[in-house]
């Protein structure tokens, strides 16, 4: 039967063979980073996470969950809570995590592989918690540098900057899950915005005061570095402003990592053509759910 710690959310009894579900700490952080390791481009953010945050921090928004099989190895690693991720091949783990996310009363995304999202949503009882939105994504991926004309303006944002990126990097949020965090959780967004700044993760592009363009460095390894939360202002989209931006940048960042990376909404099309100008190709297919917030939730909308 599948053991269960006595702090975790109940589990379905029906899940067969032994398994044990436990929340990681930053003990298991050599075992969890190994694992992760055999598929460094679908596990990025969480090696990432791992890396800026330990196992166990309040800025991951959630909590890290291991699931072993019958020797006591790990079979599969996941983060629940605001964003829930998941690395897995085993059934039994995939429908461990869809029942703690499921009971998880800040999960407002699941983001993972095609294939993988339909198997966690076999698992997952939607109850008075069913997606509200189901997005498919495009992951696309860069690994040479080229060259293009370049933008002199593009650079890190500053702290002083922070009251222009926050309501750009809040658009660009509502633009993908329909929530506008500054609606939901206006502090902790701006105080996420700020550390991001400080962490040298904010690419901008300022003219005359304002943002022309911008993008967020969510996770960084040698082996992937994700972007999200690109932006191009209206007056610059359709001239290949944005696929000159993303160049440069995408060549600085190759200079230390193998491999740059984003996901693209599958009906933005025009985004998709900057991206492939900028020499970005398609790897696979992604889908993110967004899930029905419970009332009592502080932490919502889909931000960094």
């Amino acid at each position: 039967m599948l053991k269960v710690s006595r702090t975790n959310p109940a589990l379905p009894a029906a899940l067969a063979g032994n398994r044990q579900v436990q929340p990681l700490d930053n003990g298991h952080k050599a075992e969890v980073l190994s694992f992760l390791a055999a598929r460094p481009l679908h596990t990025f953010i969480k090696t990432s996470w791992i890396y800026d945050n330990g196992l166990s921090s309040p800025f991951n928004r959630g909590t890290f969950y291991g699931c072993r099989d019958a020797k006591g190895q790990l079979e599969g690693v996941a983060l629940i809570g605001h964003i829930t991720l998941f690395e897995t091949q085993a059934n039994s783990a995939v429908a461990a995590f869809a029942k703690l996310t499921q009971s998880c009363s800040s999960a407002h995304a699941v983001l993972s592989e095609e294939n993988k999202i339909s198997r966690f949503m076999s698992y997952y009882e939607k109850g008075d918690n069913p997606p509200r939105l189901v997005c498919r994504e495009l992951l696309m991926e860069k690994r040479s540098a080229e060259n293009l004309d370049s933008v002199p303006s593009l650079r890190l944002a500053t702290s002083e900057e922070l009251d222009l990126v926050v309501p750009i990097h809040a658009q660009t949020a509502v633009e993908e899950s329909g929530v506008n965090p500054l609606d939901v959780d206006p502090s902790g967004f701006r105080e996420r915005c700020a550390r991001r700044i400080k962490q040298g993760r904010v690419w901008v592009a300022i003219e005359d005061e304002r943002i022309k363009f911008k993008a967020d460095i969510v996770s960084d390894t040698p082996n992937v570095i994700y972007l999200e939360g690109v932006y191009v202002s209206a007056e610059h989209r359709g001239n290949g402003y944005g696929a000159r931006c993303m160049t440069q940048l995408t060549n600085h960042l190759l200079e230390r990592t193998r491999a740059v990376c984003l996901l693209v909404n599958q009906t933005n099309s025009a985004a998709q053509a900057s991206y492939r100008k900028a020499g970005y190709e398609f790897r696979e297919y992604y889908d993110t759910l967004y899930l029905q917030q419970k009332q009592s939730s502080a932490n919502r909308g889909l931000d960094a």
